[in-house]
């Protein structure tokens, strides 16, 4: 078999032969994404493992965030210390949750990882802060039917695809999943931060999974969020209900903490509900009152999941409050 005997003349012993074509297929999907290199000090960038902390590579074992410069060159993400920046790259805040599994992750709890799970990379996703005229934020509520973080509130956003620019996959994902389609005069962006993800988001719901570096892009229509409304046609397959929250639902929602008992209560002067559009699964559209302490509910320790506002989610609406009060960061580009 030309397998035993590589061009290299490196034999490779029989026994290790089905493994490595078992591995073939894995390897060709590892190609065909979208994955996170590092550089740090300016050393050469290179791929990171997928038990690799990121946020810890660069703020080390305790703290959950700093300042990285990131650039997006062939088909590569290219995360770096701030030494390393230059014009080409944006300087930005990277965070992780105090509970990121692979912060906690033991030695042992690492080698029970499956070959095809350690191989997998670090994935990059895109998600979008669709912000009205009248400064509202579109968050949709993912299907009960998807395999990770369903019933969670997000922003519309998924993978980076090859040969894609952020933008362009933040377009692209605010389009397949709430069906408004923006045109370049109708918006302005800004990259409001980075967002190191796990999933499962807790070592106490299992061992990880999935693991990416999430891009959150502002995108600031010229339009009102009754005009956006309009405009809605969800994809069911992916989500069952949008909401628009204004700032002060926002301030409410990032002042909980994640992997707390007990979940969130609204404050006094908070409305009791906030009107939702739910997806049915035919594609129509109803509107309903949703509690909004199911919005205030944060992760719990352990046991299942709740519907609740993710807490990259959170992350995101703290820098859009900023963001509001100060203005975008005028040095910010989009790759």
């Amino acid at each position: 078999m030309c397998l035993v005997l590589l061009a290299s003349h490196c034999y490779i012993r029989p026994e290790y032969i089905y493994e490595i074509i078992l591995l073939i297929p894995e390897m060709m999907e590892r190609v065909r994404r979208v994955l996170v290199y590092l550089s740090k000090e300016n050393s050469l960038s290179r791929c990171v493992e997928f038990v690799q902390s990121i946020t810890g590579h660069f703020a080390g074992c305790h703290d959950d965030s700093v300042m990285v410069s990131c650039v997006l060159e062939d088909n590569k993400f290219i995360m770096s210390d701030r030494e390393a920046e230059d014009i080409r790259k944006t300087l930005v805040l990277l965070r992780r949750p105090s509970f990121c599994p692979f912060k906690h992750l033991s030695v042992s709890e690492a080698a029970m990882l499956p070959l095809d799970i350690l191989d997998r990379g670090v994935d990059v996703g895109v998600a979008v802060l669709l912000q009205s005229a009248n400064q509202k934020v579109l968050l949709t509520r993912r299907a009960s039917s998807l395999a990770i973080f369903p019933n969670v509130w997000v922003p519309p956003g998924g993978h980076l695809e090859l040969d894609e620019k952020l933008l362009d996959a933040g377009l692209r994902e605010l389009r397949e999943e709430s069906g408004i389609s923006l045109k370049p005069e109708e918006f302005s962006s800004h990259m409001l931060g980075l967002w190191e993800s796990v999933f499962p988001p807790m070592l106490s719901r299992g061992l990880p999974r999935r693991h990416h570096i999430v891009t959150y892009l502002l995108l600031q229509s010229t339009q009102t969020h009754l005009q956006l409304q309009d405009r809605l046609c969800p994809e069911p397959r992916e989500v069952s209900g949008c909401v628009w929250v204004d700032p002060s639902l926002v301030r409410a929602i990032v002042s909980t903490v994640d992997g707390a008992e007990h979940s969130g209560k609204a404050p006094a002067n908070l409305p009791q509900t906030v009107r939702v559009t739910e997806v049915c699964c035919d594609g129509a559209l109803l509107t309903s009152e949703l509690p909004v302490s199911v919005l205030l509910n944060t992760a719990p320790p352990e046991g299942p999941d709740v519907e609740r506002i993710s807490t990259g989610t959170k992350y995101a609406l703290e820098l859009w409050l900023k963001a509001m009060e100060t203005g975008p960061d005028s040095t910010g580009s989009q790759q």
